[in-house]
């Protein structure tokens, strides 16, 4: 019953509500789920099994119950974790739409000069439009701008911005769903329905869906682009275990 419960919060209230309410549901579910099958590398928590999630079709077995992780932030902590220097050095931190499972751990470490910024996110910092942002050039040593550019119509205009606000020998970590099986993006302005872009789009507040040239876009921005599989030197096992996604590309972009 309160994973039924849980269920129905994650796809059927608004974000900004779901943030506050699941701070009072999330320790029940975990406490619940408690077991050694899964394992969370976030905060090395392990359960018997993960939530389902997804808008329309359900992913099974994917929403960590103790972080409210998905596959995608899963990787991600492993890859800045294993691979940069993000949880050690100095370093001016941009977290756009703050992800539930990082904020609290990034605001905590004393390395970073950490700014969030959204237009509707109650863990913001700075309620700023990604295509006029208000900061200077060269103010970010590190970008984390994951599952934000399929929602902006305008997304050149919103690479530029990224890419002015990146000091020169930044990182920025741009992640966004993408069909790595469709070489074109496609989007289509004609659909407005919130019905149609969930069924064409993956989801009612998606206005695209990125193939392949993805990567070059953002290069011909101005940002050299390593396309990361961050899954490939990992094993079966591990892959299995922290519930991360096979194949998913990490787009590492530095100026």
């Amino acid at each position: 019953m309160i994973q039924k419960a849980f269920k129905f919060f994650l796809n059927k209230i608004p974000r900004p509500l779901l943030i506050r309410a699941s701070y009072l549901i999330r320790p029940v579910i975990a406490f619940s789920l408690k077991g050694f099958k899964y394992t969370d590398p976030i905060d090395g928590k392990s359960f018997k099994k993960f939530l389902p999630y997804g808008y329309g079709q359900q992913r099974e077995n994917v929403l960590s119950p103790s972080t409210l992780s998905l596959e995608r932030h899963r990787l991600l902590w492993l890859y800045l974790k294993n691979e940069t220097g993000l949880f050690s050095e100095k370093k001016r931190l941009l977290h756009f739409a703050p992800e539930q499972a990082f904020y609290k751990r990034f605001r905590k470490m004393a390395n970073l000069v950490y700014t969030t910024t959204d237009l509707n996110s109650p863990l913001a910092d700075v309620k700023a439009d990604i295509c006029k942002l208000p900061f200077e050039d060269n103010a970010f040593d590190f970008i984390l701008c994951n599952h934000v550019l399929e929602h902006i119509p305008d997304d050149t205009k919103a690479m530029q911005e990224l890419y002015r606000v990146l000091a020169s020998g930044g990182t920025a970590i741009l992640q966004i769903p993408q069909d790595l099986n469709r070489a074109v993006t496609f989007e289509d302005n004609s659909i407005t329905s919130k019905k149609e872009r969930a069924k064409i789009f993956g989801q009612y507040d998606h206005v695209r869906v990125y193939g392949r040239d993805y990567f070059d876009k953002l290069r011909s921005i101005g940002f050299n682009v390593e396309e990361v599989d961050y899954t490939n030197i990992l094993t079966p096992s591990e892959i299995d275990n922290y519930r991360l996604a096979k194949g998913e590309i990490i787009p590492v972009c530095t100026k």
